[in-house]
């Protein structure tokens, strides 16, 4: 009973908008309203609890009290820098070659993912405490990704 008078809502909300701002604007209108206030309806129940405390957790940990070494610091610097730049753009140079997409759609999507996957290259590589497995990863998805760009051909 309850999705059917659900669904009955949404069609109602999508048919109101539709006649009264016409169909792609009010239709458009009408859903984001829909989710706006399905946000609302969660939001009204929501309680706020004291947290347990299960010892120090953060959302940006502190990183490995090892013992620094030099070869490391120059490691992650070459990781975090030109080795993951080398990643993420065999992975966009992959991408632009093998989207079965328009060619402007293809270039531009590979040029705009560049900066994304390297600042997440330059995240996972310096908050990581196993840096040779970093160092696989990233030396491993560039020489992967930049071969597969080439079998197709650039």
């Amino acid at each position: 009973m309850w999705i059917i008078a659900g669904w009955a809502a949404v069609a109602a909300t999508s048919i109101v908008g539709a006649v009264v701002l016409g169909p792609v604007r009010g239709v458009f209108i009408a859903w984001t309203l829909i989710s706006v206030s399905a946000l609302a309806l969660v939001a009204r129940n929501v309680q706020i609890r004291a947290s347990r405390q299960r010892g120090e957790r953060s959302l940006a940990p502190e990183p490995s009290d090892r013992t620094s070494r030099a070869w490391r610091g120059w490691l992650r610097a070459l990781l975090a820098g030109p080795i993951g730049l080398a990643a993420a753009m065999g992975v966009a140079v992959c991408f632009a070659v093998w989207a079965p997409l328009e060619d402007q759609t293809r270039i531009v999507l590979g040029g705009v993912t560049v900066p994304i996957l390297w600042g997440g290259a330059m995240a996972w590589t310096l908050a990581d405490d196993r840096i040779l497995r970093a160092t696989a990863v990233l030396v491993g998805t560039a020489v992967v990704t930049f071969a597969a760009a080439v079998l197709k051909g650039f």
